[in-house]
């Protein structure tokens, strides 16, 4: 595994690659991490990542593997890369979408442990009610991801 780190809107951010996908991501540095891309992987995945965090970028297309976690975790996870760019889903409709309707609590111990924070976008998950609960990056970072989304999201709509 490859760590890479990059300065973001939300602090530095690292990225870790395998040698065909995007296995990790983290809040941060990590202390393995190399300032630059080594490979093919990691730069496209740090050229996605700024594009993202640029505005230019809604989707990411860079391969994901995840290595971890329980069948609800995976399930959870899957789920997230479904809410579109832009939009929020509660805990509550991700545990009833993974087929466990009283899961919610549940879903926010997955969203916790998601490998790839932004990426698999965790983020985009709220509380009932659109509250801002809970984010393994902190608060503030959740509220700039949905921010940096929401305005892009509706400067597209608009042009």
């Amino acid at each position: 595994m490859r760590w890479t780190v990059l300065d973001s809107p939300i602090g530095e951010f690292s990225v870790a690659t395998d040698d065909a996908r995007v296995c990790g991501a983290h809040f941060g540095r990590v202390a393995a991490a190399a300032e630059a891309p080594g490979d093919e992987l990691s730069g496209r995945a740090v050229a996605e990542l700024r594009a993202y965090f640029a505005g230019e970028l809604t989707e990411f297309t860079v391969p994901v593997t995840v290595r971890r976690g329980s069948e609800f975790e995976r399930a959870v996870w899957r789920e997230m890369t479904r809410i579109p760019y832009g939009e929020t889903m509660t805990y509550g409709a991700v545990a009833k979408a993974v087929g466990d309707q009283g899961a919610a609590r549940a879903v926010g111990v997955a969203c916790n442990r998601n490998p790839i924070p932004v990426i698999v976008p965790c983020h985009r998950i709220v509380g009932a009610g659109a509250k801002l609960v809970g984010f393994g990056g902190g608060l503030p970072r959740k509220v700039t991801l949905l921010e940096l989304e929401a305005r892009v999201a509706l400067q597209r709509a608009w042009s």
